[in-house]
């Protein structure tokens, strides 16, 4: 095996394999947040193509995003019995096979299926579940550092490929602009089915930091397709289960619901072409790839609750304000600045969260549920300030309902108590690949 094989030798040169691995998942969700963030360049190409109103393709796109949520739950059972390395190669291979496939379609129910379902299981098989099974199955240390900087791979997929996409759009078509994302999905399967151990005990390790007395881990169990649904039912009986998927539910409705897909449009609305828009978003995922990694730092330092309330509050007052600024690239470049530092920064504290009151047994299983409802929240967006451009010719009341809704979460995050809710189980261990 490969992986045994690398993690002898960077273990002989003082490296945790845990390191690899992280890597390698930071590169898988780069590649799948850049699949997400692609509809941002094409809304608009493709509506003057085939004649799809914003309506029409919002409902595609918000598909994605639903599905994309609400596998979350169940990609932890599938990460749990057929292990990551399969898992993350055969999400990658769809990926690029809906990409690609994506560029001979002709009909709103083509694209339904190839962008809103294949990219939507696709995408869901390799989300923030999978970072934070990675997270908390190799590192005893270091966990909210490392969360942040997979959380942080979304903002580096928009900082690698949505200027690249733009420029291919203008001077290619749309459909040249799907290629990059589907090569580097074609080579994220590779590296995942070559390097990626579903455990450290698989490659004869200990978690990183983990102490030698330690107690070894429980022999691993088969999950069942019920674990997902009795973890629910245990924790809809918590009021803060409910405070994490609310307020989850506004980041994923103020964030790439909302900005990452109809940000371009609505620069183009004013006057701001493709490619400095993309520009734009581009400069935002510097700032959350720079904000969200130092997110996970505090997050290992700090009460959660409060860096929350800061990272809603401070999102809230930044799309108030967008709706006033001037749409040119030095005037969005404060917003750029002041809303990408925490686009993605809410994250780490809202794992630390879950895990804190949920136990870290059932962290991966609760934060897939509150992630669904931040999925929900992104569906919501996508389609509904979608349909109010088309019925109203403005962008503008949706920015200011996420707006508002953010300084709601700021507050409503305040309420969570930090004691343990649920007792210990024991958490089905992966498959080893």
């Amino acid at each position: 095996m490969l992986a045994a094989r690398l993690a002898a030798r960077l273990q002989r040169r003082g490296i945790h394999y845990a390191w690899a691995v992280a890597a390698i998942t930071f590169v898988a969700m780069l590649v799948t947040s850049a699949a997400l963030g692609m509809p941002g360049v094409l809304l608009q190409p493709m509506s003057r193509e085939f004649g799809w109103s914003t309506a029409e393709l919002s409902g595609v796109f918000a598909t994605r995003f639903a599905l994309y949520g609400l596998l979350g739950p169940f990609a932890a059972v599938v990460l749990l019995r057929y292990g990551v390395a399969r898992v993350v190669g055969f999400a990658a291979a769809l990926i690029a096979a809906c990409l690609v496939l994506g560029t001979r379609m002709h009909g709103i129910g083509q694209a339904f299926a190839l962008w809103g379902l294949g990219l939507g299981v696709g995408s869901g098989l390799t989300a923030m579940v999978l970072g934070a099974t990675v997270v908390n199955r190799w590192f005893v240390q270091r966990r909210g550092l490392v969360m942040g900087l997979l959380a942080a791979s979304s903002a580096t997929g928009q900082l690698l490929f949505l200027p690249l996409a733009a420029w291919l759009v203008e001077h290619h078509g749309w459909r040249t602009a799907l290629f990059p994302v589907a090569a580097a999905a074609i080579g994220v399967s590779v590296l995942a089915l070559l390097f990626v151990a579903s455990s450290p005990e698989a490659v004869g390790l200990r978690p990183y930091g983990a102490a030698p007395s330690a107690a070894p881990p429980v022999a691993p169990q088969r999950a069942d397709w019920g674990l997902p649904f009795r973890t629910l039912a245990e924790a809809v009986r918590v009021p803060t289960f409910w405070i994490l998927a609310a307020t989850f539910f506004v980041c994923g409705l103020s964030t790439n619901g909302l900005v990452q897909t109809h940000f371009i449009s609505l620069c183009g609305d004013h006057g701001l072409g493709p490619v400095p828009a993309a520009s734009v978003l581009s400069m935002m995922g510097a700032c959350d790839l720079v904000g969200t990694t130092l997110s996970g730092y505090l997050s290992d330092r700090f009460d959660n609750r409060k860096l929350l309330f800061c990272y809603y509050g401070l999102r809230g007052l930044s799309l108030l304000w967008l709706p006033y600024l001037e749409f040119t690239l030095s005037g969005l470049g404060l917003f750029a600045v002041f809303y990408g530092l925490d686009w993605i920064a809410t994250v780490p504290p809202t794992v630390k969260l879950a895990g804190a009151r949920f136990g870290p047994e059932r962290a991966g299983l609760i934060f897939g549920w509150v992630f669904a409802a931040h999925q929900l929240g992104a569906a919501t967006a996508a389609y509904g300030a979608g349909l109010m451009r088309t019925l109203l010719h403005t962008y503008s009341p949706s920015l200011f309902i996420a707006g508002v809704a953010c300084l709601g979460a700021a507050l409503a995050i305040l309420l969570v108590r930090a004691r343990p809710a649920l007792p210990a189980v024991v958490a089905p261990q992966a498959a080893r690949s």
